[in-house]
């Protein structure tokens, strides 16, 4: 499979990127709007770590920030029962 070229990936999806930021931005301003503090939350650190990583070039982001909000993999979890 050939992929799109970039700047036609640009044209199809730079007004969703533009959407999500923005709902991403509204949240973090009303985290600072709302009453106390969450800066030693740990799950505000990792938006932040994310954040971070939307920044870095080259492939692979999406797979980084889904690893920044999954558990580390442990084999001892129970198995699904079959029903």
């Amino acid at each position: 499979m050939t992929p799109m070229p970039a700047s036609r990936v640009m044209d199809q999806f730079f007004l969703e990127a533009r959407s999500k930021l923005l709902d991403l931005a509204a949240i973090l301003d009303r985290l600072d709007r709302g009453d106390g503090s969450t800066a030693a939350d740990a799950r505000l650190e990792r938006i932040r770590q994310a954040v971070l990583t939307l920044m870095e070039q080259g492939v692979g982001r999406a797979e980084r920030i889904q690893q920044l909000f999954s558990l580390a993999y442990d084999p001892n979890w129970p198995r699904p029962k079959p029903r």
